[in-house]
């Protein structure tokens, strides 16, 4: 006769729990990201068109640079209090320096989707520079902020002072079932 415990499927309740979380945490991501891009298109056209011609009107890098950096701001703010609410870690220079490298590096993603385009490809279309620097560039970008911040911008702090999880696997009643 065989083996009834050889017999069920896995356990499957890990991943089910880890797909949850990340569906919920990258919503709220999605969500932040998108109030950080309206920060920074309000605050670029305030500061260029307001009221037909606005106070960096002549300096639209000068503008855009401020605008960027409103909406690292307010993105920051927002993942460290929203969707790395869990993540206790205090905010630090370190912590700052890494957010500031993942957003180097993710606007470099998009210009070189944009560049790809552009100089391999030879598209210099409208349509081809928001499909390859915006639709894409963007797209490539988001990903990989999201798994940056998450494993190395505000990491999962391991417990301290002697306080363990206790997961379905270790927890000492489990044999008695």
């Amino acid at each position: 006769m065989k083996d009834r415990t050889a017999m069920r499927p896995p356990d499957t309740s890990h991943l089910r729990e880890f797909i949850v979380r990340n569906l919920r945490r990258g919503g709220v991501f999605l969500a932040i990201g998108g109030l950080g891009f309206v920060v920074d298109a309000v605050v670029y056209n305030l500061l260029v068109f307001a009221g037909g011609s606005g106070p960096l009107h002549g300096y639209p890098l000068v503008a855009k640079t401020i605008a960027v950096i409103a909406g690292l701001i307010v993105t920051y703010a927002g993942n460290k209090l929203l969707t790395y609410r869990d993540r206790r870690a205090a905010i630090s220079w370190g912590q700052v320096l890494r957010y500031a490298a993942v957003n180097v590096l993710a606007i470099l993603v998009q210009l070189g989707c944009l560049g790809f385009s552009r100089y391999v490809l030879g598209l210099d279309t409208v349509l081809a520079d928001n499909i390859a620097g915006t639709l894409i560039g963007q797209a490539l970008a988001t990903g990989l902020r999201y798994v940056l911040y998450t494993l190395w911008v505000f990491p999962h702090a391991p417990a301290t002072d002697g306080q363990a999880t206790v997961t379905a696997e270790s927890s000492p009643d489990q044999g008695a079932r």
